[in-house]
């Protein structure tokens, strides 16, 4: 039985795939918006280890209000921002975390995804990969930003966005353009971040393997 790749490196091969089928000029906007995006100042005052990580209460793709503070009642809680069902390296880092909830919960901790996509959507992406965890519904990335996670698409981005079928507007109920820079927070019961994965290139995620290590050193 073949081992799965790690997850940055299927997202690697998602990207160079993705890349090596766009005409020269759609390659050369795609491109200049991760060189912007490298020498940006996005995310340099997101919360961090040792952080208090701020309480919020979103409701769940089903509508009910999740807080927080109620879950860290019950134990740690692995916290992933992510952008959208809509984003193929979010669905790819949605379902690694589906692969290692039976061991986040074995760890006597809890796991919460946070997205801007409406109720609705957020469901659609559960429903989709058969996701057994909290999805939540951050509509106007009022966490995002109190995470200090906040990003907005690019312009010259935008277009491609919806040719390729990421109507971010529609699926977040707003105008806005905006999504959370993809992120990963390892939350003690007394709300402290004790681990944490912040990376402005989109591209990159914690690995599976690191958020059970995180765990593991605050049992």
């Amino acid at each position: 039985m073949s081992k799965t790749p790690a997850l940055n490196e299927q997202i690697a091969q998602t990207v160079a795939a993705f890349m090596s089928q766009l005409p020269p000029d759609t390659a050369a906007v795609v491109g200049g918006s991760f060189e912007k995006l490298a020498a940006s100042h996005v995310a340099e005052g997101a919360k961090t280890v040792g952080e208090i990580a701020p309480n919020f209460k979103l409701p769940n793709a089903t509508g009910t209000l999740v807080s927080l503070y109620d879950m860290l009642n019950d134990g740690p809680v692995v916290l992933s921002f992510y952008r959208g069902g809509w984003c193929p390296f979010c669905s790819l880092e949605l379902q690694a975390l589906q692969r290692i909830l039976p061991e986040i919960r074995a760890r006597g901790a809890n796991l919460i995804g946070v997205s801007p996509e409406k109720p609705d959507n957020s469901l659609t992406t559960a429903e989709k990969y058969s996701l057994e965890f909290e999805v939540l519904s951050d509509q106007g990335n009022r966490t995002a930003r109190d995470y200090g996670l906040l990003f907005t698409v690019y312009e010259e981005m935008r277009p491609l966005y919806l040719e390729w079928g990421f109507d971010v507007p529609a699926c977040n109920g707003d105008d806005s353009w905006e999504l959370p820079v993809p992120a990963t927070y390892i939350i003690d019961t007394n709300g402290v971040v004790r681990a944490a994965f912040i990376d402005k290139d989109y591209t990159r995620r914690m690995e599976p393997d690191d958020i059970l290590a995180a765990l593991d050193d605050i049992r």
